[in-house]
């Protein structure tokens, strides 16, 4: 599979559950190399072509941008995908 990089948008928000726990601490707490996954949601009132990104510990970092999420969405249904950070 081709390579496909893109950015992480959104990252200034916090998770669900609110406290301490936001998506930029997240990123901040991840290291070059360490596996992202990255999650499909059909159903976002704001974009269903939303791709998700979350760390390994399962924390949101944030999305895929609009731009990039209609492919990555597809080849991800193509094909068996692994996110790096």
């Amino acid at each position: 599979m081709d390579e496909l990089t893109t950015s992480i948008v959104r990252i200034d928000f916090s998770n669900e559950g609110g406290g301490k726990s936001n998506r930029r601490m997240e990123s901040m707490m991840c290291a070059p190399g360490d596996l992202v996954e990255l999650r499909l949601e059909p159903k976002n009132t704001f974009d269903e072509n939303a791709v998700a990104g979350c760390s390994d510990r399962g924390k949101q970092l944030g999305y895929v941008s609009a731009e990039r999420a209609p492919l990555i969405g597809k080849r991800m249904k193509e094909d068996d995908a692994t996110a790096v950070f």
